[in-house]
């Protein structure tokens, strides 16, 4: 649905011939403004840039596979230095030349991990920088979300303060109006009085209303790092997504966040095949060279050292049950987010589809009633036919319809940002934001 309140409002206030220097400063502000446009795919854009979270999440996916390459390697070798067989007493007392069976000992232990294991650890590793790499994809989709959620609140909201603006304008104007036919006899104290609380309760609307520009102002700031006021171009389609709801049982399945739940899978699937192979132990070797006083010979001795897994049922095999557990624990917590985002995304579907409808409505027939009942009210008043308060009381509906309709719009325009970028836009990402 193109945007084109703005002009249906204008064109109006135009046709009725009230405020045209109003409108036509408004236009000229908005022709300043478009020197420097920040459009919601630019602001997107930059938000990716301006992020920290994907250069710390670029760091753990290096993280995880550096250390995948690590755990595949064989452990250290151990060098071993020591002196055996020292005797502290009697005559050759501290002594490591004199006594026969004192010798200083060197030697070299390796642990032999199996190959098996080291592949295992490497590839759960893997696993876990694929699970990084999906929760970047999910970082992008929220920036990208966010952002457009941050551009279109201040979108919107600088509307609704526009037509709060021009309604205080005119209120301006029918306040004068009602002071000058009191003096004139032709209007009551009662219409002055209407005429002055309607536009004090116009003025508390701007304040509130520049209240929520101003902090909306702020929260687009904080994604993209953009001037507080720079002026916002453009507006996109919001009756229109990126994936076809038809298609969503199949498409949701890539949904950053059901990836990272398949990719925890992954890990929970290699932990088990790692603590299956641990029931089987890791062999170490030992080669160890001792020299002896000048007077004997040296000696070379050697070694293997393996685990005895005497409690398998107890440690190897309860290990192994546990991990199995947590397989099935991630398969679940898969399934079960699946049927959840599933229905979270239909019924975001059916509330947008609702707001499109409504908006629908309040452009064809309920924004055209309210301006109609405007005219007819202002053209009885001129006629003398009836009196101040019953233009204002149109003035105040015509006022609440327009709102009413950009609160609307905001509220579709939110559902439309959250659905749309359920995954990422590949055509906002940056060589900075893609690496």
């Amino acid at each position: 649905m193109s945007f084109t309140f703005f002009d249906f409002l204008f064109g109006c206030r135009a046709a009725r011939g009230v405020l045209p220097c109003m409108v036509a400063g408004l236009f000229a502000a908005n022709a300043f403004a478009a020197d420097l446009p920040l459009t919601l795919a630019e602001a997107q854009k930059r938000a990716l840039e301006y992020s920290r979270q994907l250069p710390a999440q670029d760091l753990a996916v290096s993280s995880a596979r550096e250390m995948a390459v690590a755990v595949s390697q064989l452990p250290d070798p151990v060098l071993r230095l020591g002196v055996e067989n020292l005797p502290v007493q009697g005559p050759d007392r501290f002594s490591i030349a004199r006594d026969f069976m004192t010798m200083r000992r060197i030697g070299v232990m390796q642990e032999f991990t199996r190959g098996e294991k080291r592949q295992l650890r490497a590839e759960r590793l893997q696993r876990e920088a694929e699970k990084n790499l999906a929760e970047k994809e999910g970082m992008v989709a929220a920036i990208q979300r966010d952002t457009a959620l941050a551009w279109l609140e201040r979108r919107y909201q600088e509307a609704m303060g526009e037509v709060v603006e021009m309604q205080l304008a005119q209120a301006r104007l029918e306040v004068q109006a009602a002071d000058a036919a009191y003096r004139g006899g032709r209007g009551s104290q009662s219409e002055v009085f209407a005429a002055r609380s309607m536009h004090t309760m116009l003025e508390d609307s701007a304040s509130e209303t520049k209240r929520r520009i101003r902090n909306a102002q702020l929260n687009l700031v904080r994604w993209t790092g953009v001037a507080l006021e720079a002026p916002l171009a453009g507006q996109p389609a919001i009756d229109k997504l990126r994936f076809d709801i038809s298609a969503l049982d199949k498409d949701l399945a890539h949904h950053p966040q059901l990836s990272q739940l398949a990719k925890q899978q992954e890990i929970a699937e290699t932990e088990a095949r790692l603590a299956q192979a641990n029931r089987k132990s890791d062999w170490s070797v030992e080669v160890s060279y001792s020299q002896r006083g000048s007077a004997y010979g040296d000696m070379v001795s050697f070694g293997i050292s393996v685990p005895l897994q005497w409690d398998r049922k107890n440690r190897q095999d309860r290990e192994l049950s546990a991990k199995l557990a947590q397989l099935e624990q991630a398969k679940a917590l898969r399934e079960e987010a699946f049927r959840a985002h599933l229905v979270e995304v239909r019924a975001m579907h059916n509330e947008w589809e609702n707001g499109l409808e409504r908006s629908r409505r309040y452009e064809r027939e309920l924004i055209p009633l309210a301006t109609s009942r405007t005219q007819a009210t202002l053209a009885a008043y001129k006629g003398g036919k009836i009196g101040l308060v019953e233009v204002l009381a149109a003035r105040r509906n015509e006022a609440d319809v327009r709102l009413r309709f950009l609160q609307l719009q905001l509220e579709t325009a939110r559902l439309w940002a959250q659905l749309n970028f359920l995954y990422p836009d590949d055509s906002l990402l940056t060589n900075k934001a893609a690496q």
